[in-house]
């Protein structure tokens, strides 16, 4: 059985899900960009979302967001079905597009772990050996400057949605707003911290390439690629998925983390035991979304601390 997992209005995650069996589904072109921001910024305005950072890799796309609701299950489900059936179409493509697993979603609890992750979201493709800098990047992305204060914008796909249909609009903004942790007045020393770690990753993967004897494919290589093929890197097999990140060197955080998830999860394994056992009354801990919204389950209010 999986582990129950904690959602919680307000919460800032990252999101990460791979396209079946490593395809290049999402290789960087016109129409592929415009369904991943379109479906993207229509999913977000429907569950509430707000959107930090995007960055669409030919095979596998990476989310930074704030679920404001506490709906992430839902947007999830509705962007990823959305983005599934009109890549089918505009491949045309027979079978699943997405990777059997579960989306990675790991909460990110502290600024430190905020930055980072933005700064490794925008560096994906420098550290997969495809373009020198971020920037140049052709895919779907959301630019270094653009973070917390630019706008994603996209026209209606001719593909797939129908036009008659009003929860399909012609055209879509989404502005991106800064996380919650980041104070308004402190956007630009935000954005110059993810700046720093950017450039600090970035010249990582400019090592690590070297050390390789390996050099980056550039633009046009990876524009030319054939969707239909599959990545023949390496790729280590994903042992663990993370539920949380605090950042480097946040080890008292870690600890805190680490001790808040286990508890909420031994809770809740205690509660489905008693309902289990035909207790209907039983409290559910706070942040519990599955049993809430297909069971109708008690939970325990949230707790605020001082």
């Amino acid at each position: 059985m999986s582990q129950p997992r904690e959602i919680t209005p307000g919460a800032t995650y990252m999101i990460t899900r791979r396209v079946l069996r490593r395809h290049l589904l999402f290789r960087p072109d016109a129409a592929i960009t415009q369904l991943l921001i379109y479906a993207l910024a229509v999913s977000a305005r429907r569950y509430g979302l707000q959107i930090h950072a995007l960055c669409a890799m030919s095979t596998h796309l990476h989310l930074i967001v704030t679920d404001v609701a506490g709906v992430l299950p839902r947007f999830l489900q509705f962007f990823h079905r959305i983005v599934a059936l009109g890549t089918k179409v505009l491949r045309t493509w027979e079978g699943p597009v997405w990777d059997h697993e579960a989306p990675s979603v790991v909460r990110l609890l502290t600024r430190a772990a905020v930055v980072e992750k933005i700064a490794y979201v925008l560096a994906n493709p420098v550290a997969a050996g495809l373009v020198r800098h971020a920037r140049e990047w052709p895919g779907a992305k959301v630019d270094m400057d653009a973070l917390g204060c630019g706008v994603l914008r996209a026209a209606r796909p001719s593909a797939y949605l129908d036009p008659e249909n009003p929860q399909w609009p012609e055209e879509i903004t989404l502005s991106l707003p800064l996380p919650p942790v980041i104070e308004q007045d402190g956007a630009e020393a935000f954005r110059q911290e993810v700046a720093a770690e950017l450039a600090r990753q970035e010249a990582q993967a400019h090592a690590e390439l070297l050390r390789q004897g390996r050099r980056f494919l550039g633009v046009e290589r990876v524009s030319a690629v054939s969707p239909y093929a599959r990545a023949a890197s390496f790729e280590a097999l994903r042992e663990c998925n993370p539920t949380f990140a605090v950042g480097r060197e946040q080890g008292d955080a870690w600890r805190i983390a680490g001790a808040a998830v286990r508890a909420f999860r031994a809770s809740y394994r205690a509660a489905l035991e008693r309902w289990r056992a035909g207790v209907r009354s039983v409290a559910f801990p706070a942040g519990t979304w599955w049993m809430r919204v297909f069971h109708g389950v008690t939970v325990q209010d949230v707790v605020l601390s001082a």
